[in-house]
């Protein structure tokens, strides 16, 4: 089984018809979710040339989870179901 990182760019204001609607997806995923992850605030980027302020605007990462899948085929087919999102880019974690 291989990790796969979500990250979610962009979602509707949080109403309670989403959050039951990404409860709900939660726990369809059972045992194949690691980490159902955080929304994620504003942030830094640090770079040799310094650190620029990270804002949510409407391009941002806006949250992340961790999945188990046994391919970025089988992750993609899981990602589509994810509710309230703008897009979702999937990453296979790899081991080093």
């Amino acid at each position: 089984m291989k990790k796969f990182v979500f990250l979610y760019y962009g979602f509707e204001s949080p109403t309670q018809e989403i959050k039951d609607a990404w409860s709900n997806w939660f726990a369809s995923l059972g045992d194949k979710m690691v980490d159902s992850g955080n929304p994620l605030g504003t942030g830094r980027e640090i770079t040799h040339n310094g650190t620029k302020e990270l804002s949510l605007d409407k391009g941002a990462i806006t949250g992340y989870s961790i999945i188990n899948a046994e391919s970025i085929d089988e992750a993609e087919e899981i990602a589509k179901g994810c509710p309230f999102i703008t897009s979702v880019r999937v990453y296979e974690a790899v081991s080093m």
